[in-house]
């Protein structure tokens, strides 16, 4: 089973079914938070909402011959937010990540780290050459993530997304592994 330890208080690992309650009451406690930026919390309402979730999460490591999409973000032991590949091209090797993080847990670099690793990981265990991040253009701390870790702002793609009553531009940032191979040797 993938764990990766980060540091003593930080973690990712792959979701279990018995996370579900955990994962949920995270969810709803953050909702209003999240609901700025996500457009899927309307339809997670249910411990077993969040359980169908995780099912999809663990169906996804046998769509990757094992290995996980998309893990938890563990700080001290609780669980503080999710990291993983929303969709991965085979073919032209390229996976695009999506995150959030609890409220509470923002600001502590928890979701620096967790990117780097899971970056890592995507060009050392996938094969990916390449790594997007999509972000709402006025989602100023989900932008920093990427500017932060090198990535390039190739460009907004108008429309990209309804949010509950309204849309939101997207500005796509790109890392090749060589750019990352690069700045991390």
């Amino acid at each position: 089973m993938f764990q990766h330890t980060i540091d003593k208080d930080l973690a990712l690992r792959v979701f279990r079914l018995d996370d579900a309650e955990e994962f949920f009451q995270l969810t709803i406690k953050n909702k209003a938070y999240l609901k700025e930026w996500l457009g899927w919390l309307d339809y997670t309402n249910t411990v077993e909402d969040t359980k169908e979730n995780i099912r999809g999460r663990l169906q996804g490591m046998v769509e990757t011959g094992g290995y996980p999409k998309s893990v938890a973000i563990s700080y001290k032991g609780k669980i503080a937010g999710t990291i993983g590949y929303n969709e991965i091209n085979r073919t032209s090797r390229i996976g695009k990540i999506g995150y959030w993080l609890g409220e509470e847990y923002q600001g502590k670099g928890i979701m620096t780290k967790a990117c780097e690793a899971f970056i890592t990981y995507g060009f050392t265990e996938l094969d990916l050459n390449r790594i997007e991040i999509a972000a709402a253009t006025g989602n100023k701390k989900s932008r920093a993530l990427p500017e932060r870790l090198k990535f390039t702002e190739e460009g907004t793609i108008r429309q990209a997304e309804w949010l509950y009553d309204h849309y939101v531009d997207h500005v796509i940032y790109g890392l090749l592994r060589e750019e990352w191979a690069r700045n991390h040797s």
